[in-house]
Formats: structure tokens, C-alpha cells, sequence
């Protein structure tokens, strides 16, 4: 296990910035994703601390050591690639001992760590196939497996779940979850996806055009959005947001009615006001609280629960019901979420409102 520093990294190709001198921690043992979507710059600092890409500025440490000019083979990391990138003209044992190509371990060694990484990952009864006959799940694990071998200090992952329909997908996030509780390797995980990001890490690294915007465990960057841009990245569906004017200490809707809204340190008259559909659900209303209405345009059932888009005053807001409350398209609904479920952004910098 290893930790990982990166101060002041800064990646730039010619004259264009990619990576901005971000500052990132990532202790012994912890398992970050980096999430953000495409072209943020999370899968170039990912190979800048693998030593696939050469810094621009800043460093990288790794267990207190600088490897900026070292080599990746000698940063004792094993990566997983997006693409699976196994050889498909030898067998899985092959394809898992490739990892160990430089080692100077006797084969019989190198043949028990292979078989001890193929168990763990449930490919022991495929060793001697060809990944031609394996699903995508299956050479996904043969990826890993191949990394596992190499007893790195720090596992780097790269997208390695895109390529796999949704069902794999669910299953592949939870044996790797699984994999790093049994071997506590430190571990990088990249991905663009939210769901991923919030079942699977430690904490979460939200990037957005080569910046960081906010790191913090899942139920922190749900529950305490700094800005507009992660509030709406995190969680699903996205949050809802209706522009209000501050008046008298209440917010008034662009939907109609109005809200309290807590004192803070905003300047400003223009405010959004952040509800999250899961909060916003049929139910008698309060003074305190959000209350929108309107008719019915879309119904999504998913069995455990209905997300109803409803139009008022020209803005379609998510709100959710029970799985079993199905309205029809057209109906007048009314939702409410309770005053303690609202979130307040600035509408110029689109940062979250300090309470004061």
C-alpha cells in the first residue's frame, strides 16, 4: 500500500492547458475516483501518476517519494486499461503471468501467485482459454488479474467498466469493491460515470476542465454540493434548479410561490434554489417548505419508484412517487419537498450560499 500527493500537478500540450495545478492527498489504503465528464483532465492525471505522461509542472509523490522522472515500471503501480489490452493469442494463465515478465521470482513462484490471483477473481477453472472464449466481465478480471500479480502499492484504474453492458457493469463494480476490502491496495479509479463514483469510492474527486471542484466522501458531495456543476453531477436524476429573486429574506420562485431562504453571505438578488427529485414527492404541502405544480408530460416507472417531469410556469421539474403511484400524462400534480431538502446557489458564480 502506498500513499499518493500530487502538488501543484500541471499538464499542458503546446500552448493549452489541461491539467491546472491541482492538490490531491490520497492516503494509505483509500480507495478515490476521479469523476468528471469527458475532457476534464481526469484520465491525464491518471497517466501522469502512472508515468504515461510527462508533467508540465508540479509533483508527484509516492510514498514521500518524487517520481516525477522515474519510469512507470519502476513506480510499483499496475494499471487497467479501459480496452482490457490482454493478448489474445495465449491462455489466461499466460495473459495474468505476463505482469510478473519482468520479475526475477523462480516459476514455481510465479505460477502459485497466478494461480492465487486467478482464484481470488474466480478464473481458475479458465486459465488454460483463450480470452476469445471469455465474456467481457470475464477478461476484465484477466486484466486485473494480470495487475493483482505484480503486488503493486497502488492499483490505477482507467475507465475500466465502459465497455460493458449495464448488467457487467453492476457486477464488475462490486468484485472490484470487493477486491480492494480483501487486498487494501490504494487505488485510483477514473470514470465519467456518477453511480460508479458514489458506489464504489472512499471519497470522490470532481473535476471539470483540468480543475478540481470538490473532494469529499459520496454522502458529502450529495448532501453538501459546493457548486451549481456538482450538485447536478452528483445524483440521479439530476437536481432540479428554479431561479428566484431574494426579497425580505424568502426567494421568490420563478415557478410561483416563494421560500425561506437561510441568511448568508450572498450579495446578490438572483439566487437558484436546488431541489433533489427524490425530495420533491406527493405530499401535503407546508409554508415551509417548496411546493410546485402543474400537468404531467413524462412518466418513467422503475418498479421501486416513479419519477414524474411535471410543467410549471414553462420549467419541467423530476419529481418522484412510489413505484406503485403511476399518474397519467396530462394529470395536475402537486409536489413538495420540505425546506431542510433545499439547496441555494448564487445564479452569477453559481457557487453554494455559506449560512452565516
Amino acid at each position: 500500500m502506498a500513499t499518493i500527493a500530487l502538488d501543484s500537478l500541471v499538464k499542458r500540450y503546446g500552448q493549452t492547458t489541461v491539467v491546472h495545478g491541482i492538490d490531491l492527498a490520497i492516503r494509505e489504503g483509500e480507495f478515490v475516483v476521479l469523476v468528471g465528464p469527458s475532457g476534464c483532465g481526469k484520465s491525464t492525471t491518471l497517466r501522469m501518476i502512472a508515468g504515461l505522461e510527462e508533467i508540465s509542472g508540479g509533483q508527484i509523490r509516492i510514498d514521500g517519494r518524487i517520481v516525477n522522472d522515474l519510469q512507470p515500471k519502476d513506480r510499483n503501480i499496475a494499471m487497467v486499461f479501459q480496452n482490457y489490452a490482454i493478448y489474445p493469442h495465449v491462455t489466461v494463465a499466460d495473459n495474468i503471468a505476463f505482469g510478473l515478465y519482468r520479475s526475477k521470482l523462480s516459476k514455481s513462484e510465479k505460477r502459485q501467485r497466478v494461480e492465487q490471483a486467478a482464484e481470488t477473481l474466480g478464473l481458475s477453472h479458465l486459465l488454460e482459454r483463450r480470452p476469445s472464449a471469455l465474456s467481457g466481465g470475464q477478461r476484465q478480471r484477466v486484466a486485473i488479474g494480470r495487475a493483482m500479480v505484480r503486488d503493486p502499492a497502488a492499483f490505477l484504474f482507467d475507465e475500466p467498466l465502459s465497455n460493458l453492458d449495464a448488467q457487467l457493469r453492476t457486477q464488475m463494480r462490486i468484485e472490484i469493491k470487493r477486491l480492494h476490502h480483501r487486498l487494501g491496495t490504494t487505488s485510483v479509479f477514473v470514470t465519467h460515470d456518477q453511480v460508479e463514483a458514489m458506489t464504489m469510492a472512499d471519497r470522490i474527486v470532481v473535476m471539470r476542465d483540468g480543475r478540481i471542484l470538490q473532494i469529499g466522501t459520496p454522502l458529502d458531495l450529495y448532501e453538501k454540493p459546493v457548486d451549481v456543476f456538482t450538485a447536478r453531477f452528483i445524483g440521479s436524476p439530476t437536481m432540479n434548479l428554479l431561479p428566484a429573486n431574494l426579497r425580505d429574506g424568502r426567494a421568490d420562485l420563478s415557478t410561483g410561490g416563494s421560500v425561506r431562504v437561510p441568511p448568508s453571505s450572498t450579495k446578490t438578488s438572483e439566487i437558484l434554489v436546488g431541489v433533489r427529485p427524490q425530495d420533491l414527492v406527493p405530499t401535503p404541502a407546508d409554508s415551509s417548505g417548496l411546493t410546485v405544480s402543474g400537468p404531467v408530460a413524462v412518466v418513467e416507472t422503475l418498479g421501486s419508484e416513479t419519477l414524474v417531469h411535471i410543467e410549471s410556469e414553462g420549467q419541467t421539474l423530476i419529481g418522484s412517487a412510489p413505484g406503485r403511484l403511476i399518474p397519467q400524462i396530462g394529470e395536475h400534480l402537486t409536489l413538495h419537498a420540505p425546506a431542510e431538502r433545499l439547496y441555494y446557489f448564487d445564479k452569477v458564480t453559481e457557487k453554494a450560499l455559506a449560512a452565516s
